[in-house]
Protein backbone atom coordinates (compact mmCIF):
# COMPACT_ATOMS: atom_id res chain seq x y z
CA UNK A 1 0.00 0.00 0.00
CA UNK A 2 1.29 3.44 -0.89
CA UNK A 3 0.95 5.89 1.96
CA UNK A 4 0.85 8.83 -0.45
CA UNK A 5 -0.54 8.61 -3.98
CA UNK A 6 -0.93 11.55 -6.33
CA UNK A 7 -1.58 14.37 -3.87
CA UNK A 8 -3.42 12.55 -1.09
CA UNK A 9 -2.45 10.51 1.97
CA UNK A 10 -3.86 7.03 2.63
CA UNK A 11 -6.09 7.72 5.65
CA UNK A 12 -5.89 4.13 6.92
CA UNK A 13 -2.09 4.08 7.11
CA UNK A 14 -1.84 7.77 7.95
CA UNK A 15 -4.53 8.90 10.40
CA UNK A 16 -1.93 11.22 11.98
CA UNK A 17 1.71 12.19 11.44
CA UNK A 18 3.30 9.88 14.02
CA UNK A 19 1.30 6.81 12.97
CA UNK A 20 2.06 7.50 9.32
CA UNK A 21 5.80 7.72 10.06
CA UNK A 22 5.58 4.37 11.84
CA UNK A 23 3.53 2.69 9.07
CA UNK A 24 5.27 4.08 6.02
CA UNK A 25 8.74 3.89 4.51
CA UNK A 26 10.43 6.17 2.01
CA UNK A 27 11.63 4.73 -1.28
CA UNK A 28 14.54 5.89 -3.37
CA UNK A 29 13.77 8.14 -6.32
CA UNK A 30 14.11 7.81 -10.07
CA UNK A 31 15.90 11.14 -10.39
CA UNK A 32 16.07 11.30 -14.18
CA UNK A 33 12.68 9.74 -14.98
CA UNK A 34 10.53 11.37 -12.31
CA UNK A 35 12.37 14.59 -11.51
CA UNK A 36 14.37 15.35 -14.68
CA UNK A 37 17.65 15.50 -12.75
CA UNK A 38 20.75 14.27 -14.59
CA UNK A 39 24.50 14.55 -14.21
CA UNK A 40 27.35 14.40 -16.70
CA UNK A 41 30.90 14.88 -15.49
CA UNK A 42 30.82 17.91 -13.21
CA UNK A 43 27.51 19.22 -14.63
CA UNK A 44 24.09 18.91 -13.00
CA UNK A 45 20.92 19.50 -15.04
CA UNK A 46 17.42 20.00 -13.62
CA UNK A 47 14.25 20.11 -15.72
CA UNK A 48 11.47 22.22 -14.24
CA UNK A 49 8.69 20.04 -15.69
CA UNK A 50 9.11 16.30 -16.19
CA UNK A 51 6.44 14.18 -17.86
CA UNK A 52 6.56 10.56 -16.71
CA UNK A 53 3.85 8.34 -15.21
CA UNK A 54 2.79 11.53 -13.44
CA UNK A 55 3.83 15.09 -14.27
CA UNK A 56 6.39 16.55 -11.86
CA UNK A 57 6.93 20.29 -11.44
CA UNK A 58 10.09 21.58 -9.76
CA UNK A 59 12.88 19.84 -7.86
CA UNK A 60 15.67 20.45 -5.35
CA UNK A 61 19.06 18.84 -5.04
CA UNK A 62 21.47 18.71 -2.13
CA UNK A 63 25.25 18.27 -2.00
CA UNK A 64 26.19 15.16 -0.07
CA UNK A 65 29.33 14.65 2.04
CA UNK A 66 28.60 10.90 2.18
CA UNK A 67 25.69 8.55 1.47
CA UNK A 68 24.10 9.55 4.79
CA UNK A 69 25.16 13.16 5.36
CA UNK A 70 24.60 16.49 3.66
CA UNK A 71 27.67 18.59 2.88
CA UNK A 72 28.03 21.28 5.55
CA UNK A 73 29.73 24.55 4.63
CA UNK A 74 31.69 26.77 6.99
CA UNK A 75 32.23 29.92 4.93
CA UNK A 76 33.83 32.30 7.42
CA UNK A 77 36.88 33.73 5.59
CA UNK A 78 36.38 31.17 2.83
CA UNK A 79 35.58 31.53 -0.86
CA UNK A 80 32.62 29.81 -2.50
CA UNK A 81 32.55 29.78 -6.31
CA UNK A 82 30.11 28.26 -8.77
CA UNK A 83 29.11 28.54 -12.42
CA UNK A 84 25.54 28.63 -13.71
CA UNK A 85 24.52 28.29 -17.34
CA UNK A 86 21.22 30.17 -17.59
CA UNK A 87 21.13 30.08 -21.39
CA UNK A 88 18.59 27.24 -21.26
CA UNK A 89 16.53 28.63 -18.39
CA UNK A 90 13.07 29.23 -19.90
CA UNK A 91 11.45 32.64 -19.75
CA UNK A 92 9.51 33.18 -16.54
CA UNK A 93 11.50 30.72 -14.41
CA UNK A 94 14.21 31.44 -11.90
CA UNK A 95 17.15 29.43 -10.68
CA UNK A 96 18.57 29.72 -7.20
CA UNK A 97 21.49 28.68 -5.06
CA UNK A 98 21.12 29.10 -1.33
CA UNK A 99 22.22 27.66 1.99
CA UNK A 100 19.65 26.50 4.51
CA UNK A 101 20.28 25.46 8.09
CA UNK A 102 19.45 21.77 7.69
CA UNK A 103 20.81 19.09 10.02
CA UNK A 104 23.74 17.25 8.41
CA UNK A 105 22.01 13.89 8.92
CA UNK A 106 18.60 15.16 7.75
CA UNK A 107 17.23 15.07 11.31
CA UNK A 108 17.93 11.35 11.77
CA UNK A 109 19.51 11.71 15.23
CA UNK A 110 17.25 14.54 16.45
CA UNK A 111 13.89 12.93 15.65
CA UNK A 112 13.55 9.24 16.65
CA UNK A 113 10.66 8.66 14.23
CA UNK A 114 12.79 9.84 11.28
CA UNK A 115 14.01 6.56 9.77
CA UNK A 116 15.17 8.07 6.47
CA UNK A 117 17.59 10.93 7.11
CA UNK A 118 19.77 12.66 4.55
CA UNK A 119 20.19 9.44 2.55
CA UNK A 120 16.58 9.84 1.40
CA UNK A 121 16.50 13.63 1.28
CA UNK A 122 14.62 14.37 4.51
CA UNK A 123 15.19 17.38 6.72
CA UNK A 124 14.64 20.15 4.16
CA UNK A 125 13.74 23.55 5.57
CA UNK A 126 14.02 27.20 4.54
CA UNK A 127 13.00 30.68 5.69
CA UNK A 128 9.65 30.54 3.86
CA UNK A 129 8.58 27.61 6.09
CA UNK A 130 7.29 25.44 3.22
CA UNK A 131 4.14 23.50 4.09
CA UNK A 132 4.28 21.20 1.05
CA UNK A 133 7.00 19.02 2.61
CA UNK A 134 5.57 15.54 3.17
CA UNK A 135 7.69 14.53 6.18
CA UNK A 136 8.77 17.14 8.76
CA UNK A 137 10.79 16.39 11.91
CA UNK A 138 10.20 12.66 11.60
CA UNK A 139 6.43 12.83 11.13
CA UNK A 140 4.17 12.94 8.10
CA UNK A 141 2.59 16.34 7.41
CA UNK A 142 -0.91 14.84 7.18
CA UNK A 143 -2.81 17.09 9.60
CA UNK A 144 -4.79 19.65 7.63
CA UNK A 145 -3.39 18.32 4.34
CA UNK A 146 -5.10 19.98 1.37
CA UNK A 147 -4.36 18.54 -2.09
CA UNK A 148 -3.33 21.15 -4.63
CA UNK A 149 -6.10 21.98 -7.11
CA UNK A 150 -3.51 22.62 -9.85
CA UNK A 151 -0.77 20.03 -9.18
CA UNK A 152 -1.69 16.33 -9.08
CA UNK A 153 1.39 15.54 -6.94
CA UNK A 154 1.37 18.36 -4.38
CA UNK A 155 -0.54 19.79 -1.47
CA UNK A 156 -0.01 21.65 1.79
CA UNK A 157 -0.26 20.52 5.39
CA UNK A 158 -0.71 22.38 8.65
CA UNK A 159 3.00 22.35 9.46
CA UNK A 160 5.88 24.19 7.83
CA UNK A 161 9.55 23.29 7.83
CA UNK A 162 11.33 26.46 9.00
CA UNK A 163 15.00 27.35 9.37
CA UNK A 164 17.47 30.09 8.52
CA UNK A 165 18.42 30.55 4.88
CA UNK A 166 21.05 32.59 3.07
CA UNK A 167 20.53 33.28 -0.63
CA UNK A 168 23.71 33.21 -2.71
CA UNK A 169 22.24 33.59 -6.21
CA UNK A 170 18.68 33.90 -7.47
Amino acid sequence: TNCYTGNTWDTTSCPDGATCAQNCALDGADYSGTYGITTSGDALTLKFVTDSAQKNIGSRVYLMASDTSYEMFKLLNQEFTFDVDVSNLPCGLNGALYFSEMDADGGLSKYPTNKAGAKYGTGYCDSQCPRDIKFINGEANVEGWAPSPSDTNAGTGSFGSCCNEMDIWE
